[in-house]
């Protein structure tokens, strides 16, 4: 029998991909490396901590089966439950994993001392430390609070008072600390993914990140280039971990290094720059596309754009680089709609202008699009799937509008007294508990219904199809059309 390891700090990433995605998590949704736990692993070992990382999503790993791992393998000073998600608003379905991990942490030692960090328990803290089997929650970004956190904890009197973003107890209440600044110099504090403590072999790429080669989703990974976000969007609770005024980069010489590492250690090629904008700084953009082609890299990158903020003068470089797809946040067909949200001044003219523009520099366009924010009818739904079925991207994500925890959505839901999904597994687009934020004219099954019948018109329009043809082959044409057949159960209309 092994021997536990004595560590500072263990990192757990929490999730089940059958309860997120039903049996799209079998083959077809991504498993993505943890970043930010990463990322937070590679600060705790620059200030001197011992880290260790369970990534319960890529082992498969039940909530009991994590922390029987943790029983067996380690003696951990501090646990940091790391509930983000793999796309921006994402968080909040992990929860539901996440606090049953934690009661099985606590069934197994009491003793044990467990913190959640991420986006979901940022937006909700308090809520969060009453409701969940944990001593501790961090409020924003995390890194500093779980550090001092833990020094307290190897401290023969902990104190905790003057931690900042901390919530805990203190004699029976429930108690918080002022945030801090966040982090000003990423390059020095977090300068890359602790990769070594992670599963590298267990990560694969989204299908269709992948559909030039369909049979190579491995090795997969995601990167930060930036944190934050410096636009509001109404739907969007990326910022609440960082509040205003938070967008920061990493140097193109920082991610450069971080690139090498993954191509010549681990072999990648497929990544992901999980930046909730990625496409928008024209030094960063262009810095980073000069050093990947000064490499002579053969990769396959996707990021996220804006139809506002692509240039002309970054497609050539972005394809150069290996810029294979961007990810455009189109969101609804109806521009009163999208003024609603505060998603940008443009019109579907300018929408379709930027979709060919992309196409033509040879870049795949992946369009995300979301039915069922505040101000959409039947009608403006309809005008959103006419949009995606002209616009005719490689690949379309068709999102229902949720009223994420930290985001605008919330606020208005609360205000009208809007039904919220009755558990954290509720705000998972794919899940069988889902539930949909209704409109001010449509209830919540109408818009959930009209989703999931347009996310079939979508892939099965032989104009779609015939598009997947020509670029990708009859291979992925199969693929597609065996995406389709799967189809979700739904408690809300089922």
């Amino acid at each position: 029998m092994t021997s536990k390891q004595n560590i500072d700090v263990l990192l757990i990433n929490p999730g089940s991909r059958s309860a997120v995605y039903q049996e799209l998590g079998d083959s077809i949704s991504a498993i993505e490396p943890p970043s930010l736990a990463g990322l937070f692993a590679t600060y705790l070992r620059n200030k001197g901590l011992s880290v260790a990382i369970v990534d319960a999503p890529a082992g498969n790993l039940s909530p009991q089966s994590a922390a029987q791992e943790v029983r067996e393998n380690y003696n951990p000073t501090l646990i940091v439950m790391v509930v983000y998600g793999f796309q921006p608003s994402a968080s909040t379905q992990n929860m539901p994993a996440a606090g049953e991990t934690c009661r099985a942490l606590k069934a197994i030692n009491p003793e044990y001392k467990i913190m959640m960090t991420g986006t979901h328990p940022a937006a909700l803290p308090e809520r969060t430390l009453r409701e969940e089997a944990i001593d501790f929650v961090c409020d924003r970004e995390g890194p500093e609070t779980i550090l001092l956190t833990t020094r307290a904890l190897k401290s023969a009197r902990p104190v905790f008072d003057a931690i900042p973003s901390l919530w805990y107890r203190q004699e029976g209440l429930i108690v918080s600390n002022p945030p801090g600044p966040l982090m000003d110099d990423l390059d020095a504090e977090m300068p890359g993914v602790a990769w070594d403590l992670l599963p590298m072999d267990k990560y694969r790429a989204h299908n269709w990140h992948a559909f030039d080669n369909i049979h190579a989703r491995q090795p997969y990974v995601s990167i930060h280039t930036s944190l934050g976000c410096p636009y509001k969007c109404s739907f969007c609770c990326i910022n609440a971990p960082f509040g205003k005024s938070s967008y920061r980069m990493w140097s193109p010489d920082t991610v450069i290094r971080e690139i090498d590492v993954l191509v010549s250690k681990y072999g990648v090629r497929n990544v992901k720059f999980v930046d909730e904008m990625f496409v928008l700084n024209r030094d960063h953009v262009l810095g980073i596309c000069d050093r990947i082609i000064e490499r002579g890299y053969d990769l396959n990158i996707w990021a996220y754009a804006r139809v506002d903020t692509v240039k002309d003068e970054f497609l050539e470089k972005l394809r150069r680089a290996g810029f294979r797809w961007l990810a455009l946040g189109i969101e609804s067909g109806s521009k009163h709609v999208r003024d609603g949200v505060e998603k940008g001044r443009f019109g579907t003219a300018q929408i379709l202008e930027v979709v060919r523009k992309i196409q033509d520099a040879g870049i795949y366009v992946i369009g995300n699009y979301i039915f069922g924010l505040p101000d959409d009818t039947h009608e403006s739904m309809r005008e959103t799937l006419d949009l995606a079925i002209e616009a005719n991207c490689e690949f379309a994500n068709f999102y229902s509008a949720m009223a994420y925890p930290g985001s605008a959505l919330y606020r208005l839901a609360i205000e009208k007294g809007w039904e919220l999904p009755k558990s954290w597994i509720g705000y998972s687009q794919h899940s069988y508990e889902t539930l949909p934020l209704r409109t001010e004219t449509l209830g919540a099954a109408e818009v959930l219904k009209f989703r999931d019948e347009a996310f079939t018109r979508y892939f099965t329009n032989p104009r779609y199809l015939d598009l997947v043809q020509r670029k990708f082959g009859p291979d992925v044409v199969q693929h597609v059309r065996d995406m389709t057949k799967i189809k979700l159960k739904r408690e809300l209309y089922s």
